[in-house]
């Protein structure tokens, strides 16, 4: 029976386990920005700006002034019209950067991709053409040393495999036919044996072409929350182009003569130049996070829905806990000695090449100090390997037999032998498994009679820190559910110990889509990993579905992210970016228009101050002229867009704590950040302006 069930939230920590890397940003070496310059220069180019209604109005005043340049020869006119155009190249430089970064990976992948050639298969034999020219089913030959000309699955054969060109992980890994270990990657290549892999992309929908197309940036498209800020944007700027459209009007009673320059210049430090320029650059980094935690996000519209994901499906088995079952401990029955019973252990486990025999062997070892024994010092000693029928395995030495395995095989041996079970072997194995861990019955034989001499208990073991990002999620307001085919009591122990919130024990496909829809129905955004076909389903009902790339080609097809790693912990890692990403836009943002209010704030004394005396109260930052002060406050607005282009690349610090902090803390650092930086920076640049001849 499946079964969803509530733990209660553990006690909270003292410490927190720091998850979030901090990527770098690249944004100052000389060769991209080099490299980025002429990208930002071709940006240039009215049907592109226009997508950026904001940067858009910028350009077209940037026109409008160097026209009037042209009949106006004065030193303020120039100034103003040559910052009016590095402002413009200044946003289209952030832009260009962020998405020049992933070109030099996406160039290497290009190259492989054209240079690699194909073995296919054919009615005659094999033929020999360019891995451009695949088709959807055509069925390759990969011998080791060669390359897999395109992404597919293995279906005949067992390989290993190097992925380092795609994942940057140097441990090789296994793919075999069948199972969820089937689907392979063009340009991995094959270490060892032979294998036969069908085709299972077009041409040009690859794994590479979309990770190329990816982190280039050229697919992006813009998320519904950019569309909507766009759209907040192209409003203000439309309302503060009205403002500015009257001040002619204030002008003419005040005998102050308002130029098109200057009515441009009022216009660029009022508008939201800040995010405009930035926040598709804010957008790309955000992916590009993704890029160098090996995660490819198929859309930025699944990296903003991990930001606002409110329930985590995480398995049990791999993501909360190491997935290899540990020997944690010896429990002898009655008048059986601790180190009897661990020589016994160690014994059974010197041919078992799982994790679990080796972990026995370790145990025996240093808790209960037992030396390290090799199966070449018992030349004459017969191993028994475990199977499926007999659910054991051990070894018989000298005359001697001994047995480990599940309680009622070993029972059953037992009394074959000509023993009897001890009572309270039946109370240890049961107490055990109440505990969520996995007994294995020790016995052996003497003078022909067996007899029980303990149980091992082996502990599906927590990875270590998970209850501390546990404890983070739930400050995020994120509610984790541990997903698990273990019975109710095995499961109900693995949640208390990692702290998750809820369980769901037992689980079958069918039950994880319908938990999936049952979050969904409440409003919540919900988040899972994969890797099977099994999970299929689930990953595309899921809002952030991460496929693991290990997995198969339908788990990774239904995903809309894949992790290159087939680390199933770092859908933790792939929220939080995606909360990085939702915060750096809000920062900066905040920051944009609280920049804006100061700036006008500081111009529009000193220009009407002549006309109004009252309003010389106002001027604080005592800026020397009205020339100087529109030509200091058109400088720091470009300035300022240089400025924070590495915040934007690398994103604001995450830090985990409930929505009201965060808002305190933005409010705190980027609202009045960005009101008072304009004072600051406006009077030192004034201080310098006011210096040069023509803008006193």
């Amino acid at each position: 029976m499946t079964t969803l069930v509530k733990t209660p939230p553990p006690a909270p920590k003292n410490t927190a386990e720091r998850v979030a890397k901090k990527a770098p940003s690249g944004a100052f070496d000389p060769r991209m920005l080099l490299t980025a310059l002429p990208d930002a220069v071709k940006k240039l180019d009215p049907r592109v700006m226009v997508k950026n209604p904001v940067m858009f109005v910028v350009e077209v005043g940037a026109v409008a002034s160097t026209i009037k340049a042209v009949t106006d020869s004065s030193v303020f006119v120039w100034w103003i019209v040559v910052w009016l155009w590095l402002t413009v190249v200044f946003a289209n430089l952030a832009e260009a950067v962020a998405e020049g970064r992933g070109k030099a990976q996406a160039e290497t992948l290009r190259r492989a991709k054209t240079e690699t050639t194909a073995r296919r298969l054919t009615d005659s034999g094999e033929e020999e053409i360019p891995a451009t020219q695949l088709q959807l089913g055509d069925r390759v030959v990969v011998e080791a040393g060669q390359i897999i000309p395109g992404d597919g699955d293995v279906i005949e054969g067992v390989a290993s495999v190097d992925e380092s060109a795609i994942t940057g992980e140097s441990a090789p890994v296994i793919r075999e036919s069948g199972g969820d270990r089937s689907a392979v990657t063009g340009g991995t290549k094959v270490l060892s044996d032979r294998i036969v892999v069908q085709i299972t992309t077009k041409p040009g929908e690859s794994f590479i072409d979309r990770m190329i197309a990816l982190v280039e940036g050229a697919s992006r498209q813009k998320t519904p929350n950019e569309i909507a800020l766009n759209i907040l944007l192209a409003s203000l700027t439309i309302v503060f182009l009205i403002a500015v459209a009257t001040l002619p009007t204030f002008a003419n009673y005040a005998h102050t003569n308002l130029s098109i320059v200057i009515l441009v210049a009022l216009l660029v430090a009022l508008i939201p130049t800040t995010i405009g320029a930035l926040l598709s650059a804010i957008g790309i980094a955000g992916m590009d996070r993704l890029v160098q935690r090996n995660v490819l996000a198929m859309s930025g519209r699944a990296v903003e829905a991990a930001g606002d994901v409110n329930t985590l499906l995480l398995d049990k088995t791999g993501t909360i806990t190491l997935g290899n079952r540990q020997a944690s401990e010896f429990i002898p029955v009655k008048g059986v000695s601790d180190t009897e019973l661990a020589d016994a252990a160690q014994l059974s486990s010197l041919a078992d090449e799982t994790p679990e025999g080796r972990s026995i062997v370790v145990l025996a070892k240093t808790g209960y100090g037992l030396r390290e024994r090799h199966t070449g010092e018992l030349p004459h000693a017969t191993f028994v390997e475990f199977t499926a029928q007999t659910r054991m395995s051990g070894v018989d030495v000298d005359g001697r037999q001994v047995r480990k395995g599940a309680a009622g095989a070993v029972n059953a041996w037992i009394s074959q032998h000509g023993g009897t079970t001890d009572p309270q072997l039946g109370e240890i194995v049961d107490g055990i498994s109440a505990s969520g861990g996995t007994p294995l019955v020790v016995a052996e034989t003497v003078n022909g009679k067996a007899r029980p001499l303990g149980v091992i208990h082996l502990k599906d073991v927590v990875k270590e820190g998970m209850r501390e990002r546990f404890d983070q999620m739930r400050a995020m307001g994120i509610r984790t559910v541990m997903i698990t085919g273990d019975n109710q009591l095995t499961a109900k122990a693995i949640a208390e110990e990692a702290g998750v919130d809820d369980f769901l024990a037992e689980a079958t496909p069918e039950d994880k889509m319908a938990l999936i829809k049952k979050e969904q129905e409440g409003g919540r955004l919900v988040a899972m990993t994969g890797d099977g076909t099994n999970d299929a389903p689930a990953l595309a009902q899921a809002d952030v579905g991460v496929a693991m790339n290990s997995g198969t080609s339908a788990a990774k097809e239904a995903g809309n992210m894949v992790d290159l790693d087939s680390n199933p912990t770092k859908l933790i890692e792939i929220v939080e970016i995606g909360k990085q990403l939702l915060i750096t836009r809000g920062s900066l943002t905040t920051f944009s228009i609280a920049n804006d209010v100061a700036k006008y704030f500081a111009i529009l004394p000193a220009l009407f101050a002549a006309a109004y005396p009252g309003l010389d109260k106002l001027n604080i930052m005592g800026l020397h002229s009205p020339q100087s002060a529109i030509v200091s406050a058109i400088v720091f607005n470009a300035l300022v867009i240089v400025a924070l282009v590495p915040l934007a690349l690398r994103g604001v610090r995450y830090k985990p704590s409930s929505a009201s902090a965060m808002l305190r803390r933005n409010l705190l650092i980027y609202g009045i950040g960005g009101l008072i930086s304009p004072f600051i920076g406006i009077k030192l640049l004034d201080l310098v302006i006011s210096l040069i001849p023509g803008l006193r």
